[in-house]
C-alpha cells in the first residue's frame, strides 16, 4: 500500500481554522492523518519536504467549462494547466450547458451551443445523466468532476420547442428530466439567463425548474441575465440598471422557491456598470438577512471569456442568420449596440479575439476588434458583423473592462473580499488562440496579490473558501479537507513565491509560480511545478 508523509509544512487544513506547523500522511487514495510539529513521524514508501511550503486541500473551480473537454481523449494537453495552478475538482455543467442530458435528434442544438466550450469534437456515448456519469467514470480523466444540469441542455433534450414559452406538457417533460439528472447524482442546476434560450425563458419556467432542485436539495447556480448597466437582455427603453433589475429577479425567484441560489461571475461590465458594485452587493446582503442561502463567485481578472453573441440584443439573436441581410434590422442593431456601449462605458477596443473560430484568420487572434477594423479599413461595427457572421456566432472573445481595469481594482477587490464569494475560473481552454490568464493564474493571482501583497484576504480563510467552502456548497462529502479519512487531493505551494506570473498591469498566460507539488486521490499530478505526464487520477463524482 502506497503511502506519502509531507514533512515539516505548515498545514491549512481548510477548515478556516488557523495553520499549525505539522505533516499529512496519506495512504493510497485517502488521506490517513494529519499530525503536529512534535508528533512522531511515521514511516513511508515516499517522503515530501514540505518546509516553508503550505500544504492544503487541493482548489476546487466552482465555475467551470472543463467539462466540455474532458470526454475527449486529448483533454490533458488542454486541461494540464488548472492542476498546475493548484485544481482537483471542477464542477461543470454551468451557464445552463452541460453535455447531458442530449439526444441524438436535437444534438445539433446543443452543438451549436457548446461550440465555443469544446476544443476537440468527441462522440456523445450517453443520452442521460446516468449515462454520462457512467462514461466519465471509465474514460481516465485528469481532474474529479462534479456536473450541474444544465437548463438549457434539458430543454433541447426534453422538448423541441427551442426558445420561448412552453406548454404545459413541455414543461413537465423538462422538469422530469431535470429530477433525474439531479437523481443520478449531479450536484445542482444551472442557467444561462444572458444566452439562448434561457434569455427568452419566462420567470415562471426559471421558477419551475428552481422547485425541482429546492425539493432535490440541490443548489441552482445563475448566470443572470445582465452584468451591465445596459444589456443586450432588456429592452434600451429600461432605464434603471439592467443588472440590478436581474439580480432582483432572480433573488425574488430564490424567495419563493427557497432554492439554494449562487450567482455565478458576479462581474460589472464596462466602466459605467462599475459604480453599481455596493447595490449589487446590498441586495445579496439583504437577501441573506432574509434567510435565503445565497452566495457569488468570482475570478481574479479584469476580463473575461464568452461568444462574440454575448453583445448582441435578444431580438436580433431571434432573426439570426437572416437578421444580417436586413438593413433596417442593421441599423436598429447599430444604433443599440454603440448607444449602449456609451451607457455601459464599453466601446470596440475592449473586445479582444480569443479563438476567432475561421480558418484563415488565426492571424487575428488576439487582437481587438478595432484593431481588426484599422486592418481591414472599415467601421468596427461592419468587423463586428463580418466575423460573427463568418465565424457563424462561434468567434469566442476576451471582453476587458469587467469589474475595473489594470490599475484599477476596487469593484473587483470589493467582490473578491466578500466573505459569502468562492472562486472559479470561468475558463474557456483551447489548444490554439489567445489565452484567457484565468487558465492558468486563477488561484495562485488570489493566495498571491490578494493575500500576501495586498493583504485583502487572510490566508486561512482564502484557503477555505477555495476548498471546503466550495465542497459544501455542491455537496461533495469526501474532499475539501486534510482530515483522515478523506480523498487525497493535496496542494503544496509557497506563499512567498505563488502567483500568476503576471508582470504588473498585464494578462499573462504563463506557467503560475509557486505550486510546488499537486496530488489527486493520492496519485502524484504534477511535480515541481510541471504536470507528470499521462497521470489521468481523477472521478466523476456523484452527489
Amino acid at each position: 500500500m502506497a503511502t506519502v508523509l509531507f514533512k515539516s509544512g505548515t498545514i491549512v487544513d481548510g477548515s478556516g481554522k488557523p495553520g499549525f506547523a505539522g505533516h499529512l500522511l496519506i495512504r493510497n487514495d485517502k488521506i490517513e492523518a494529519v499530525l503536529k510539529v512534535d508528533d512522531p513521524l511515521p514511516e513511508a514508501d515516499t517522503i515530501i519536504d514540505a518546509t516553508d511550503q503550505v500544504v492544503s486541500p487541493g482548489f476546487i473551480d466552482m465555475h467551470s467549462h472543463a467539462d466540455w473537454l474532458l470526454p475527449s481523449d486529448a483533454h490533458p494537453q488542454v486541461l494540464k494547466c488548472m492542476l498546475e495552478q493548484g485544481v482537483t475538482t471542477v464542477v461543470g455543467g454551468n451557464c445552463g450547458v452541460s453535455p447531458a442530458p442530449m439526444r441524438p435528434e436535437t444534438l445539433t442544438r446543443i452543438e451549436d451551443y457548446a461550440t465555443l466550450l469544446i476544443d476537440k469534437p468527441f462522440e456523445y456515448h450517453w443520452r442521460s445523466m446516468e449515462d454520462f456519469f457512467d462514461y466519465m467514470g471509465k474514460s481516465r480523466p485528469i481532474l474529479n468532476l462534479a456536473e450541474l444540469v444544465g437548463h438549457a441542455s434539458v430543454r433541447y433534450a426534453a422538448t423541441d420547442i427551442e426558445r420561448g414559452l412552453l406548454v404545459p406538457a413541455e414543461l413537465e417533460k423538462c422538469l422530469a428530466e431535470t429530477r433525474l439528472s439531479l437523481d443520478a447524482g449531479a450536484c445542482g442546476l444551472s442557467f444561462g439567463l444572458g444566452y439562448d434560450p434561457g434569455m427568452y425563458s419566462p420567470l415562471n419556467e426559471i421558477e419551475a425548474f428552481c422547485e425541482v432542485a429546492a425539493e432535490a436539495s440541490k443548489p441552482v447556480t445563475v448566470h443572470v441575465a445582465a452584468y451591465s448597466r445596459i444589456s443586450p437582455c432588456y429592452p434600451l427603453t429600461y432605464l434603471k440598471a439592467h443588472n440590478l433589475r436581474a439580480i432582483r429577479e432572480i433573488l425574488e425567484i430564490a424567495q419563493k422557491t427557497r432554492c439554494t441560489l449562487q450567482l455565478s461571475h458576479f462581474i460589472f461590465v464596462g466602466r459605467r456598470s462599475w459604480k453599481s458594485v455596493d447595490a449589487a452587493i446590498k441586495l445579496v446582503d439583504d437577501a441573506r438577512n432574509w434567510g435565503l442561502d445565497v452566495m457569488l463567485d468570482a475570478y481574479p481578472f479584469t476580463v473575461g471569456n464568452t461568444t462574440i453573441l454575448a453583445i448582441f440584443p435578444y431580438w436580433f439573436l431571434a432573426m439570426l442568420p437572416g437578421g444580417f441581410d436586413k438593413r433596417l434590422a442593421l441599423a436598429r442593431l447599430r444604433f443599440e449596440l454603440e448607444a449602449g456601449f456609451r451607457l455601459v462605458g464599453f466601446g470596440y477596443k475592449d473586445f479582444q479575439v480569443m479563438d476567432i473560430a475561421v480558418i484563415g484568420w488565426e492571424d487575428l487572434n488576439g487582437m481587438t476588434i478595432d484593431q481588426i477594423a484599422r486592418q481591414w479599413d472599415m467601421s468596427s461595427f461592419k468587423t463586428l458583423l463580418k466575423i460573427t457572421q463568418k465565424s457563424v456566432g462561434a468567434a469566442l472573445m476576451l471582453f476587458h473592462g469587467y469589474s475595473g481595469e489594470p490599475g484599477y481594482e476596487k469593484p473587483l477587490e470589493t467582490v473578491l473580499s466578500h466573505p459569502a464569494c468562492l472562486f472559479e475560473t470561468d475558463v474557456i481552454l483551447k489548444s490554439t488562440g489567445h489565452s484567457n490568464p484565468a487558465g492558468t493564474g486563477t488561484f495562485p493571482k488570489i493566495l498571491g496579490t490578494y493575500v500576501r501583497d495586498k493583504g485583502l484576504l487572510a490566508l486561512e480563510d482564502t484557503v477555505n473558501r477555495m476548498t471546503a467552502a466550495s465542497a459544501k456548497r455542491f455537496g461533495i462529502n469526501d474532499r475539501g479537507l486534510l482530515a483522515a479519512g478523506k480523498a487525497a487531493d493535496i496542494v503544496v505551494f509557497d506563499p512567498r513565491k505563488i502567483s500568476d506570473s503576471a508582470p504588473q498591469g498585464t494578462l499573462s498566460s504563463q506557467k503560475p509560480k509557486g505550486i510546488e507539488h499537486v496530488f489527486i486521490n493520492g496519485v502524484q499530478a504534477v511535480n515541481n511545478g510541471t504536470y507528470v505526464d499521462d497521470v489521468r487520477a481523477g472521478r466523476m463524482l456523484r452527489v
